[in-house]
């Protein structure tokens, strides 16, 4: 866990950014992955999980330790920023800071490069990337360790009312957000389509905006719809049905949660959006929930891993008041329903707490 300088973070989110908004990933020098983390598009999962991966020794003097978030208007960037403060103050010797990025994809490359210790992920961003699929193809396999199960987003597709869009086969032609280039809610809403047989591309008028810019646009009525994987509830769209004028629908997107987990694995399960949610909505909205999770690179020490935790759960109760979606976590909820390996160290604490049933 070395000093990080913000201009260097800054530049690895640059260069990202800029090749996935080109259609590609990244390409980036790192770490070559350790253990069992071929290559695969087979469907097997890789494990470089390992105690033997985990070499990274804990500074001696103070530690300085990057969470990795998302943008400022969805649930990562609040919620990391409360972890950071909570263990700023109780691991001892050791000062924790929260870096907004853009999202999942971006802290992925940013743990590969060491320049964030820890970052949050959707579930099917995770596999994707210890598998080196889709996005993360031209940089390989990152050898990323889950730590906790955190929550379960909701995948919002919002349409503007009066556009002529009641389910997903009627986004065809429309102009249509599927969020930021290279971000795992583009990859998301790229499956939605492909599995509703609209071509990502040609099939509707495209643009890579994040949440906050897709609110920024539909309130302008530059854009039809929007899809957003994030948290319940979003600030940015709770903003947008709060807004004079402006009356949108939340479409189901459920249909397409087998046909997606037979070609990309187990990774979306059914999830209905409560009513209570949002103002605008007069029932449930049958959807696709996808975890989310606190991850790492296999190199952190287990001892690090499971200091982490420990000052997690020890205070619990503060955890639970920093978002409405932290209220979900548990030491029980935290050592199950992930899509990639555990770390050695959470493994060992969830096993000292009783819950582990691996």
């Amino acid at each position: 866990m070395v000093q990080r300088r913000s201009s260097t973070l800054l530049a690895v989110l640059l260069v990202t950014t800029l090749l996935t908004a080109c259609g590609g990933a990244a390409t980036t020098p790192g770490p070559a992955a350790k253990g069992d983390v071929a290559a695969s598009a087979t469907g097997e999962v890789p494990n470089s999980c390992t105690p033997e991966n985990a070499t990274k020794a804990r500074p001696t003097g103070k530690a300085r330790l990057v969470i990795g978030t998302g943008g400022t208007s969805g649930v990562y960037f609040p919620y990391g920023g409360g972890l950071a403060r909570i263990l700023s103050a109780k691991l001892p010797r050791t000062e924790v800071t929260a870096e907004v990025t853009g999202g999942s994809v971006d802290n992925m490359k940013l743990i590969y490069v060491d320049e964030a210790d820890i970052g949050m992920s959707t579930a099917d961003s995770a596999y994707d990337a210890i598998r080196g699929d889709a996005v993360y193809r031209d940089t390989g396999p990152i050898p990323a360790c889950t730590i906790a199960t955190l929550y379960q987003s909701f995948l919002h597709l919002v349409a503007l009312d009066g556009a002529g869009i009641n389910e997903v086969t009627d986004l065809r032609g429309k102009r249509v957000s599927i969020g930021s280039a290279g971000s795992s809610t583009e990859g998301a809403a790229v499956r939605v389509l492909e599995a509703a047989g609209i071509d990502p591309r040609a099939g509707i008028s495209r643009d890579n905006l994040s949440v906050a810019e897709s609110v920024n646009a539909m309130k302008d009525r530059k854009i039809d719809a929007f899809f957003w994987v994030g948290g319940l509830p979003t600030a940015g769209v709770t903003d947008l049905i709060a807004t004079p004028g402006i009356k949108v629908k939340f479409l189901s997107t459920e249909q397409y949660i087998e046909p997606m987990r037979q070609k990309y694995g187990p990774v979306y399960s059914p999830f209905a959006l409560p009513k209570a949610t949002y103002s605008s909505l007069e029932q449930d909205v049958p959807g696709t929930g996808i975890g989310n999770i606190l991850f790492n690179n296999a190199e952190m020490s287990e001892e690090l891993v499971y200091d982490v935790l420990k000052a997690i759960f020890d205070n619990l109760d503060e955890v639970k008041r920093i978002h409405p979606e932290a209220r979900w976590l548990s030491a029980e909820s935290a050592a199950t329903g992930s899509s990639i390996p555990f770390h050695p160290g959470a493994i060992r604490f969830y096993r000292d707490r009783g819950v582990w049933k691996g």
